[in-house]
């Protein structure tokens, strides 16, 4: 078998352990005789299943008993649109827009009440973090909306806002259990799967039990409140039964490694890795300002959209499969998530430094 390193945003790799797991378990779950893609949602199997993982994911999280766990469809877009159906009870929201995500969220809002937006780092193409430690909080904000990690810009809130009391509300999809984060700071936290924790389909939130109201938007559709997958243990509707037992098969393979403390050291080792080469290297340069950098998501140009694209090419004819830089930013984009080696990135930077070396001949 010979794989590639994918270095792809999202759906993005996964661990080669699980994957062989779910690989010997492919025709027959347990004795089951059947497969977790077969099975029905209302069998015991796939209510053990759900409930491992959640187990699993409230060890890896330490998330407190008076937060629920949602196992969800729809991906963030409709995150985007479930939030203020949920919590805007005032029609007022405050969002903190640093990136590509975040001003998508705020558009969304927008449809249902007045969106704030009490910090931005438009100005620069969102290649830096405003400074969130003295923001004007709007008194009928309902909630404080943040994206800790922007996947395309690359760019890493380190520092929560103080937001006087208000609930944080924080998209994690792109850090998801990439480092240890302390639950009890946020009202809602939620993140797609796809990027770091399993195969596209899966939307996980978590939310304190006093936000999950009985009285939201008039409109709100049934499956998009949040009471009624709290009350139902995620199984209003059929869920992504398959997907989630990835999901449960990563959290395994998290908590044998050791857990998000040890997963934030790997990580910041990788991402050093390749921003070092970055600092030194005559041709290619990171595009976010050093303070504010991702672990996750590391964009990065020549400056010449010919060579950017030259260098692509030739990356993926040697292994290193989706480097292509989001169209917002351009040139590349390697994203390190959880899964990824280390000797994934040291094959991109040697080749990155092969390729810088023939083109400074």
């Amino acid at each position: 078998m010979s794989r590639v390193f994918n270095f792809s945003a999202g759906p993005a790799v996964l661990p080669e352990e699980v994957l062989r797991t779910a690989q010997s378990e492919m025709l027959e779950y347990k004795n089951s005789g059947m497969s977790v893609m077969e099975m029905s949602h209302r069998s015991k199997d796939i209510e053990d299943i759900l409930d491992e993982a959640e187990k699993d994911l409230r060890t890896l999280m330490n998330i407190p008993d008076n937060y629920k766990v949602l196992f969800l469809q729809g991906g963030g877009c409709t995150q985007f649109a479930m939030i203020p159906m949920n919590l805007m009870k005032n029609k007022a929201a405050d969002y903190i827009v640093t990136g590509q995500w975040s001003k998508k969220a705020a558009a969304e809002a927008k449809i249902f009440g007045i969106v704030n937006e009490i910090a931005s780092s438009a100005d620069k193409n969102f290649s830096y973090v405003p400074d969130l430690s003295s923001l004007k909080i709007s008194d009928n904000a309902d909630y404080v909306y943040i994206c800790q990690n922007e996947t395309v810009h690359g760019t890493t809130i380190r520092n929560l806002p103080d937001t006087k009391g208000k609930v944080l509300v924080s998209d994690i999809s792109s850090m998801f259990l990439s480092e240890p984060l302390d639950v009890k700071k946020y009202g809602v936290i939620w993140g797609g799967v796809q990027k770091n924790v399993g195969p596209a389909g899966v939307t996980i939130v978590i939310i304190r039990d006093d936000l999950i109201y009985d009285e939201v938007l008039p409109f709100t559709p049934t499956m998009l409140k949040y009471k009624t997958h709290a009350d139902n243990k995620s199984l209003y509707n059929t869920p992504p039964c398959y997907n989630i037992y990835i999901c449960g098969l990563v959290f395994k393979w998290l908590l044998k490694l050791g857990g998000t403390s040890e997963m934030k050291k790997i990580n910041e080792a990788k991402a050093k890795i390749l921003y070092d080469y970055l600092d030194s290297s005559k041709i290619f340069h990171g595009t976010v300002e050093k303070k504010d950098r991702s672990f996750m998501n590391v964009p990065f140009v020549t400056g010449n959209k010919e060579l950017d694209a030259e260098f692509i090419a030739a990356a993926d004819k040697a292994g290193l499969k989706n480097i292509k830089g989001h169209r917002s930013v351009g040139g590349m984009r390697a994203s390190l998530y959880n899964a990824m080696p280390v000797e994934g990135v040291h094959a991109l930077v040697n080749f990155m430094a092969d390729f810088e070396k023939g083109r400074l001949k």
